[in-house]
């Protein structure tokens, strides 16, 4: 799928690489988060894959997020809030966006 497709094609996998995958195994399991990382550096790499789920572009509403979220976790508020301080998705009004320009 897609995802082969993206390993293939990006840079040759550096120690960046080997540390995301290596915390996305402690921290997922069959694409289910186990609990939010305590630390920051963590937090980024399982929010930066958890809104992989969402479509650039798109507006979404507060529930729609959270049903989104909830495939992934319980504590949507949470997840929520974290996508949201880490400027990975953007809350105007009660519209969610992903922020343009990621990765």
């Amino acid at each position: 799928g897609d995802l082969l497709r993206f390993a293939g094609s990006a840079a040759p996998a550096g120690e960046g690489d080997a540390y995301r995958q290596k915390v996305i195994g402690a921290f997922f399991r069959h694409g289910r988060l186990l609990r939010l990382p305590a630390q920051l550096k963590k937090q980024q790499i399982v929010l930066e894959k958890i809104a992989q789920a969402f479509e650039p572009g798109r507006e979404y509403s507060e529930l729609e997020v959270n049903r989104i979220l909830l495939d992934f976790h319980e504590d949507v508020a949470s997840l929520r809030r974290g996508l949201v301080e880490m400027r990975l998705m953007q809350r105007e009004g009660g519209v969610y966006q992903l922020v343009a320009g990621g990765s």
